[in-house]
């Protein structure tokens, strides 16, 4: 361990190296826990592993194997943002909400982009992350038909990739360099997730957008979501849970589930991933970690509707949740809907 907690670079190469493992338990013993229901009859089924932990940190409710590490993709993005605002990032809570955010690529998530990297006098040119098109369908088919490219700003991650080049400026650390394993930046975030998961990060690899992605286990994603939500507004991990309390639309978009959850439910965090991963931190400082084992979106939102009906949380987006139509000839036939279990 570095100075001021910070893990060195060798570390995070060697965590690199590791070789491709064998099916980990968290996938091939999940239960099943949705099921994709077509005029009546079940033609397909999602396993998923869940976690939940209650304010101490004890086990609430183990669905599958909950220690082995995985992925969490984008449900990292507030535990980044964390160690960004632990290493000098001062950002106001919407442009803070974005450096958590998958956001749709709306104009204000793209003009708060703009904001992030003036502010440090940068511009979308120093952005690294992979050039896509705007998640959101409408704005998506719009800049289609205007002719424009991909870009790095449009991409659902450059709210968080603006925020590490603020905070590489904030240290005077190289910014050409920012994604690197062995750069200060990364370092510091290795260190901070080992600390709020209370594990060390298992694996490292390279996300869809070009930024290290850090293994934990689900019971360290769910801890760490627990302990953000249950923060004191006046620490670090306060100000994060508060920005995307504040903005929850700048973490998301209108229209997507966890933007829709975290404005339906008081007190909540929460930050969807990619191949199925959800995160999600109560008001009382409970955790919530959920794996969906083929990836599949599809049944992410349903199984945490059930999962938190199940649990007593009051919601109002427990029917944006649970709104998944599967459709024949274009109109709704069935459903994915929750397993019981």
């Amino acid at each position: 361990m570095g100075p001021g907690g910070v893990l060195p670079g060798p570390h995070l190469h060697a965590l690199m190296s590791v070789g491709v493992s064998a099916l980990p338990p968290v996938l091939t013993e999940a239960p099943v826990l949705a099921r994709v229901v077509r005029g009546g009859f079940t033609e397909s089924v999602h396993r998923a592993s869940v976690c939940v932990l209650a304010p101490d940190g004890s086990v609430e409710l183990a669905l599958g194997d909950i220690t082995s590490p995985i992925f969490p993709r984008s449900s990292n993005k507030p535990m980044q943002a964390l160690a960004m605002v632990r290493a000098g990032l001062d950002l106001p809570d919407h442009l803070l909400a974005l450096g958590c955010a998958s956001h749709s690529g709306l104009p204000y998530h793209l003009q708060g982009v703009d904001e992030i990297l003036a502010g440090v006098g940068l511009t979308r040119a120093d952005l690294q992350n992979t050039p896509d098109y705007p998640v959101d369908p409408v704005e998506h088919d719009r800049v289609i038909a205007a002719g424009l490219a991909k870009s790095s700003a449009m991409q659902n991650c450059s709210g968080k990739h603006a925020a590490m080049l603020a905070t590489c400026y904030a240290n005077g650390w190289p910014t050409a360099t920012y994604l690197q394993m062995s750069h200060p930046l990364q370092s510091a975030i290795a260190a901070t997730m080992a600390d709020l998961c209370a594990e060390p990060v298992a694996a490292i690899a390279v996300d869809g957008c070009g930024a290290p992605v850090m293994a934990v286990s689900l019971t360290g994603l769910a801890r760490a979501f627990g302990a953000l939500a249950a923060a004191d507004a006046t620490t670090p991990e306060g100000r994060v849970a508060h920005a995307m309390r504040a903005f929850p639309q700048y973490v998301g978009g209108e229209g997507r589930d966890v933007t829709a959850l975290m404005l339906g439910t008081p007190g909540a965090i929460a930050k969807d991933g990619a191949e199925a991963v959800y995160a999600v931190g109560l008001a009382d400082g409970r955790g919530i970690a959920l794996k969906v084992a083929d990836g599949g979106q599809r049944a992410r939102p349903v199984i945490l509707a059930e999962l938190l009906a199940r649990l007593g949380v009051e919601t109002n987006a427990g029917a944006e949740l649970r709104d998944a139509p599967v459709l024949g000839h274009g109109v709704p036939v069935g459903a994915v809907e929750a397993v019981p279990w």
